[in-house]
């Protein structure tokens, strides 16, 4: 068959699975299984592709029509400017979490600045990495539960030319942390543990479990975080929290009961509260 009908074969199947997007899902997998470029679906659409070829496209539409993540089956995600490589240990980057980058982005003054950032359940390393891309004299640590993880990260810092300002560690929060830190970044596990149920299956059935359960209301990492900021910040310094629906006015009280200050809430483009984010006194 010529790209072209591949391409409509493609999209039908995913269509036919129930996936939100289809033609682009199968615009990235074809890319991907043919090394193709975007342009190519105009330039060669009446092109033939080789029987093995196209097999080897059609069994990647069958993985997302089982509904795996497009990220997933590529084995990298694009977040902020960066690539970041994925492993099973690691959450999918999503776009709302470039609400986090924003914020902070929006609140430094001077990006030149040598600033001293955490990054806590830093998974790819996506938050951390894609602050340090925009802050050119930065630094930061990344820390998260699994070493696979914290392996994953690693190897992100270096595929985006950013391992000399970069360190990531396995840790538990901010056990055993003694730094302090201009800027402190997370986006925890916050989805409640009976809800992790009812998840989109490419959430339930690919994403990790240790990067999702939050405990019985979503907050339980909220609350270990919020009672290090005093200690981890210095004065002045920032923190900004991605959150889950519905919980940005519980994390900005936790925040608060700490004795920060300056607090905002920032949607992401759904218009979802996405990110709280404050200040410690000076």
């Amino acid at each position: 068959m010529n790209l072209r009908t591949l391409r409509a074969q493609a999209e039908a199947r995913l269509r036919e699975a129930g996936v939100d997007t289809p033609e682009l899902d199968a615009r990235y997998l074809l890319e991907h299984a043919l090394t193709l470029t975007r342009t190519d679906f105009v330039t060669k659409a009446e092109q033939f592709i080789p029987d093995a070829d196209a097999a080897h496209a059609l069994a990647l539409v069958e993985r997302r029509a089982a509904r795996e993540p497009v990220g997933r089956i590529l084995g990298h995600r694009e977040f902020w400017t960066i690539d970041l490589a994925l492993n099973p240990d690691t959450l999918e980057p999503r776009p709302d979490t470039e609400t986090v980058v924003e914020a902070v982005l929006a609140a430094i003054s001077d990006r030149k600045a040598p600033l001293h950032l955490i990054d806590f359940g830093t998974g790819t390393g996506c938050i951390l990495l894609a602050l340090l891309s925009e802050l050119p004299n930065a630094t930061g640590v990344g820390v998260d539960l699994s070493p696979l993880a914290v392996e994953a990260a690693a190897g992100n810092a270096a595929r985006n030319g950013l391992a000399e300002r970069a360190r990531f560690q396995t840790g538990d929060w901010a056990k055993g942390i003694d730094e302090r830190f201009d800027i402190v970044v997370s986006n925890p596990p916050y989805i409640p543990s009976a809800d992790i149920a009812t998840l989109e299956p490419e959430v339930r059935e690919h994403d990790p479990l240790r990067a999702l359960d939050g405990g019985p209301d979503g907050l339980e990492p909220y609350r270990i975080l919020a009672a290090e900021l005093p200690r981890l910040l210095v004065p002045g310094g920032l923190v900004a929290f991605e959150v889950g629906q519905g919980q940005a006015e519980d994390v900005a009280a936790l925040i608060g009961a700490q004795g920060l200050g300056d607090t905002a809430i920032l949607c992401d483009l759904g218009g979802v509260k996405r990110c709280v984010r404050a200040r410690k006194s000076l």
